[in-house]
């Protein structure tokens, strides 16, 4: 295996995750100057707002409403932290 970077996670109660990335990939994803932290939680915001909008949108059966509002909070970050919509950077809506 090669080398590898540790990054870790801290939740609203305190507990904390750490997690292994290959060395050098935060890297390739960044920007000339931008820090490794913003790079990975780019990827976790992206991340948990994709999956928020495939609980809310692409399960069998109705969307309970605290779910529907947890998408839409998602889907609110999303655009703050990025500039665009949700939708627009999955290429559909609904």
């Amino acid at each position: 295996m090669g080398d590898t970077e540790t990054y870790t996670v801290s939740g609203p109660d305190g507990d904390e995750e750490s997690f292994e990335l290959p060395a050098g990939l935060v890297d390739v994803l960044s920007e000339q100057g931008e820090p490794s932290t913003r790079v990975v939680t780019d990827v976790v915001v992206q991340a948990m707002a994709q999956q928020a909008h495939v609980i809310a949108h692409h399960s069998e059966g109705e969307v309970p409403e605290d779910i529907a509002e947890m998408n839409e909070t998602a889907a609110e970050l999303f655009e703050e932290r990025f500039g665009q919509s949700l939708e627009d950077a999955l290429g559909h809506s609904h």
